[in-house]
C-alpha cells in the first residue's frame, strides 16, 4: 500500500474543510498571509489578494485557495497543513485523512495493543486490587518481626484516606492495635 501524499490528503479533507463553521474568517486570513509571508513562491501577493477578498464568500475563497493548492506541489500542499496546523490545531487533528487507516499493517498493531489491555476489564482490576489489599492484610496482621522498621505498620494509615468507608473501618481496626 503506498503512503498517502499531501495532495491526496487535501483531496480528501477538501469537503470537511470547507463545512459550514469549519474554519473562521481570521484562520483563513491567518492561512493565506502564512502561506504568502513565508512562502511567497506558494501565493503570490496577486493570488493573496484573491483569496483574501472580502467581497467573496469564506466559503468560497477557501475553496479556490484548496483548489490552487491541490493543482500545485506536494510541497505546497505540506506547507498548507504545516499552516493549518499553526493555525487551527484542534480542526487539524480531527481531518478524516488523519483519522482513516492509512497503514493497515500499523493499524492492526496498534488496535492490537489496545485490545489486550481493554479485554481485562474492570472484573480483573478489581480481582488484582483486591489481591494486594489480602496480600498487605496478611502481611501487617502477623505479629512483627523486630527486624522489620517499626514504623512500617503506619503506612496502611494513609490508606483509608483512598479507599471506600467499609474497607476503610477494616483497616482501621487493625491500626488501633495495642503493637503500633
Amino acid at each position: 500500500m503506498t503512503e498517502q501524499t499531501y495532495c491526496d490528503r487535501l483531496v480528501q479533507d477538501t469537503p470537511f474543510l470547507t463545512g459550514c463553521g469549519r474554519l473562521s474568517e481570521g484562520q483563513v486570513d491567518r492561512i493565506i498571509l502564512q502561506l504568502n509571508r513565508y512562502y511567497p513562491q506558494i501565493l503570490s501577493n496577486k493570488d493573496t489578494e484573491k483569496f483574501r477578498n472580502p467581497k467573496a464568500s469564506l466559503r468560497v475563497r477557501l475553496c479556490d485557495l484548496l483548489g490552487h493548492l491541490q493543482r500545485s506541489s506536494e510541497r505546497d500542499c505540506q506547507e498548507f497543513y504545516r499552516a493549518l496546523y499553526i493555525h487551527a490545531q484542534l480542526l487539524h487533528s480531527h481531518l478524516p485523512s488523519r483519522l482513516a487507516p492509512q497503514n493497515s499493517d500499523c493499524t492492526e498493531l496498534a488496535s492490537g495493543t489496545s485490545r489486550a489491555h481493554s479485554d481485562r476489564g474492570p472484573v480483573a482490576f478489581l480481582a488484582y486490587l483486591g489481591l494486594a489489599i489480602g496480600l498487605a492484610l496478611l502481611a501487617y496482621s502477623r505479629p512483627p518481626d523486630p527486624r522489620v522498621l517499626p514504623g512500617a505498620r503506619r503506612v496502611l494509615g494513609f490508606s483509608p484516606i483512598i479507599l471506600d468507608r467499609h474497607v476503610s473501618r477494616f483497616l482501621l481496626a487493625f491500626l488501633t492495635d495495642a503493637r503500633l
